[in-house]
Formats: structure tokens, C-alpha cells, sequence
């Protein structure tokens, strides 16, 4: 690892002529969003073609992943119109993005790799445009909330609003809290808990704002109830998307809402993971921080939750490092992939952070009985039969029936022409050539050990044979 790629915090501030340097290091928030602009404006996609936009968010994960660092302290006199800026640019991008969304799904079919793309940009894209929301709803200006709420309503998530200024911000860390995972507790329990919690105690809040907390659904004051106008703006939207685009926009449109919240809460799961407050005031330590270079730069400063959570009102790129506060083991996008796909190291790491910090259950004065084990949830039938599979079953089992369950939807949205066993031989193929590049990208990985390499290898070869295939599939 070379120092050089380490930021290392030798001074505790940037001297002010650097401000342009922090300005151009934020533009790095526009990486995801542009990506994802190019991908819906320039679909429909050959198949091929939608697969190389994962290249560069397997990209930004790699240099999530990477030891690079940002500790340094902010400038404390930063003019604030430049990065508010490009907060405002990010909201312009994100309804484009959706715009392009709706405009796409006019022209492609819905059981098509330009879906499967939703789940990783469009929908990862939604996601970080509720970081930019985040930072709006935390301004002063009643223009620049609503604005966040907006874009809340876009991903059907407005209550958001209402739950985090004046319910997680008071609660972090307290068995109130909805949005605060619990010790031990798995991302599934914590998603299961969290999503209806979250809106019940929304709604409680503005129920109480109006004036009862048990008030009743039919009471003349809900029609005040900022969390029903975020309910009815966004299924607004989303209605409309279903009058003018059609069934099959209308359906992308929700998948990528459904994204947006899954990795929303991803993101709420670990940062205040298994830590418990103590006393009436929020701590440094109360937040889980990481000094990732790209999720700082690249996701709009979330980096430093914890002075977040100490001083809401701080614009992003103020926020400063807290050297109280436990460290996640990589950045934000890293640590989603890690949540969602192998929650059991996540755990583990996590608890030898707050064991080594004497944090959460491992604090003297802990209210919370240490487990050896997360608790396990009873498996269904279904749930052990798979587990009896090898791993290599398991993986031929998932592809064979996601190809045959895309091919039969494809059969059916076509209405018969081309048959079925076409549609099915088609996406054999595909999946086939798929695996055979993994392969080599991970030989050439195994040689080289250099991902830029690896990477570019594989998906050079993807273009290369789709190309060349084209004629033999019809695609």
C-alpha cells in the first residue's frame, strides 16, 4: 500500500486556497448519477451492451474497497453556494434519470437485461439520490425540504421526512428507534422491522403535530397529515408514469423505488449497528463513521455520520472527522454489497470493532445481554432443502430457474413469436457466455492480481462476442 494513496491527517486543516481542490474532489458525487443518465437515454440496449454499464460500479465498489482515506478536517470558512450547487445539479440528473427511465420502458420489453439493469444502476442511482435528499431535509430553507421531499416521493419513501428529523435524530440508539439495528440483529430481521416502523411512527408523529397521537383514520385533521401528502404525491407520480408510459414503465418505475428503500435501509442498518445510548444527548459514538476516500467524495460526505448526528444542521461538506466513533471495515458501497450478500461477516466484523472499542453490549454499563450467535430463524421447508444443496447446486438451481422464469415472461410479453424454446436457447446462450467471460476475468485476475485489468479483459471479450453473435441469436 503506498503512503501516497493515504490521506493521512498530519494538519487538522485545508488551507482556504484549497477550496477548489474539495469543490472538484465532491464532483465525484456526479460519477453514479451520469452513469446511469448515459444508460437510460441511450436504451434500448442488445443485451451485451446493458451488461457493460456494470463496469464502472464494479469500478466505484473496487475503490470503495481500496485503502485510500480522507481524514482531514474541513476548511471552517468555506464559501457554501459552490457545493449547494452541486447538490441542485444532482436533483436536475436524478428526475432526468427518471424521465429517461419511463422513456426507455416505452420502447423495451420488460423481461430484458435492461431490467436486470434497474437493479443495479437505475435503482442503485435512486438510492444515492435519497443521500442527496437526506442533505436537503436537514437545510433551513422550506424550499430546498421540499425539494428533498420530492425526491423522496419519487422512490414512495416521503415519510422518510417526517421519521428522521424528528424521530431517529431523537432516538438514535435507543430501543425506540426503529432505524437503529439492534446487536446481532441480521439485515433481513432489521429490513422486516424497520420498513413498517418506520411509517407508524411517522405517522404517530404528525398525528401527534396535529394534535392526538391515537387520532383515527377518519378524523378531518388527517387530511393534514404530511405523511398522507407524501403518500399521495408519490403514488401520484407513479400513477401518471402508469397513464402516460404504460403497464411495463409503470412497473420499471416501482422496481427502481423498491431498490432505493432496500439499499436506503442497508445503509440506516449499519450505521448505528449494535450501538446503545447513554444519557440524553447523542455521542460520537452513538454513530458508526468510516474515512473512505470515495464514499466522503462520492456519496456526498455520508462518510461522517457521527458529526451528522452531532450537528444536523452542518452541510455536507463540513461535516468533520470523529475520532469517538466506531469505524465501519470499508466504505458505504462496499458495505451494502457485504450487508446484502454476506451479512454474517459484516456481523463479525462489526462486533470485534465494538468489543475492541468496549462499545454496545461490550460497554461496562451495557443494557444488552452478549449472544455467542445471532438468533437463527426457523427455516422453512423450502429454506432446508436448500441448505442441504452444495454450493454449486445451489448457483445451477437459482440460474436455471431465473432463465426459465425470464424466458416464460418474455414468451408471454411477446405474445407467442418467437416460441418459447427460442426465447429459452437465446437466454441459454447468453447466460452461458456470461460465465464463460467471469471465468477469464478471474484467470486473468489470478495472474495479474490488477482489476483494472481483469475487469477491462472481460468485458472486452463480452462486447467482442455480442457482437459477433448477434446474427446467430437475433439480438
Amino acid at each position: 500500500m503506498a503512503t501516497a494513496d493515504i490521506l493521512l491527517e498530519t494538519s487538522p486543516k485545508v488551507a482556504p486556497s484549497d477550496v477548489s481542490e474539495i469543490w472538484l474532489g465532491h464532483l465525484m458525487s456526479l460519477l453514479i448519477p451520469l452513469t446511469t443518465l448515459a444508460f437510460v437515454w441511450t436504451g434500448p440496449h442488445a443485451w451485451y451492451v446493458a451488461l457493460v454499464f456494470i463496469a464502472p460500479m464494479a469500478v466505484f465498489t473496487w475503490m470503495d474497497t481500496r485503502p485510500r482515506y480522507e481524514r482531514r478536517q474541513p476548511v471552517e470558512l468555506l464559501p457554501g453556494w459552490p457545493f449547494d450547487l452541486l447538490v441542485f445539479v444532482l436533483v436536475g440528473i436524478h428526475f432526468a434519470i427518471l424521465l429517461g427511465l419511463v422513456r426507455l420502458f416505452t420502447e423495451q420489453a420488460f423481461f430484458s437485461l435492461d431490467t436486470a439493469m434497474i437493479f443495479v444502476l437505475v435503482g442503485g442511482n435512486s438510492g444515492f439520490s435519497i443521500i442527496t435528499a437526506h442533505e436537503l431535509i436537514h437545510r433551513r430553507s422550506s424550499l430546498k425540504r421540499l425539494m428533498g421531499r420530492l425526491m423522496l416521493s419519487t422512490v414512495l419513501y416521503e415519510h422518510f421526512y417526517t421519521e428522521h428529523l424528528r424521530g431517529h435524530h431523537v432516538r438514535v440508539g435507543t430501543p425506540e428507534d426503529p432505524a437503529t439495528a439492534r446487536f446481532g440483529e441480521t439485515y433481513r430481521a432489521f429490513w422486516r422491522r424497520t420498513v413498517p416502523g418506520q411509517f407508524r411512527s411517522a405517522w404517530r408523529l404528525e398525528s401527534a403535530r396535529l394534535g392526538d397521537p391515537e387520532m383515527p383514520l377518519l378524523d378531518r385533521r388527517t387530511l393534514s397529515n404530511r405523511v398522507l401528502h407524501g403518500i399521495g404525491v408519490g403514488w401520484g407520480i407513479a400513477f401518471g408514469v402508469l397513464y402516460f408510459f404504460g403497464p411495463v414503465a409503470f412497473f420499471a418505475y416501482l422496481l427502481q423505488a423498491f431498490v432505493a428503500v432496500r439499499l436506503l435501509e442497508a445503509v440506516n442498518y449499519f450505521e448505528h449497528w449494535g450501538l446503545e445510548r447513554r444519557g440524553g444527548r447523542v455521542r460520537p459514538s452513538d454513530s458508526w463513521d468510516t474515512h473512505s476516500w470515495f464514499t466522503y467524495y462520492g456519496l456526498v460526505g455520508l462518510s461522517r455520520h457521527a458529526d451528522h448526528h452531532a450537528r444536523p444542521e452542518r452541510p455536507y461538506q463540513q461535516l468533520r472527522v470523529r475520532e469517538d466513533a466506531p469505524l465501519l471495515p470499508v466504505g458505504y458501497v462496499g458495505l451494502v454489497d457485504m450487508v446484502m450478500g454476506r451479512n454474517a461477516d459484516f456481523i463479525e466484523l462489526a462486533t470485534a470493532e465494538l468489543k475492541a472499542r468496549s462499545l454496545g453490549p461490550f460497554a461496562p454499563d451495557s443494557r444488552v445481554e452478549i449472544d455467542s450467535e445471532p438468533q437463527a430463524e426457523s427455516p422453512s421447508r423450502i429454506g432446508v432443502f436448500w441448505a442441504g444443496l452444495s454450493p454449486h447446486l445451489q448457483w445451477a438451481l437459482a440460474a436455471g430457474l431465473g432463465i426459465l422464469g425470464v424466458s416464460l415472461g418474455a414468451f408471454l410479453e411477446s405474445g407467442g413469436d418467437p416460441g418459447l424454446d427460442e426465447i429459452l436457447l437465446r437466454n441459454i446462450s447468453i447466460a452461458g457466455i456470461v460465465v464463460a467471460v467471469l471465468y477469464l476475468r478471474s484467470w486473468v485476475d489470478s495472474r495479474v492480481e490488477n482489476g483494472w485489468i481483469s475487469w477491462g479483459c472481460g468485458f472486452g471479450l463480452l462486447l467482442v462476442i455480442g457482437i459477433l453473435s448477434r446474427p446467430w441469436l437475433g439480438l
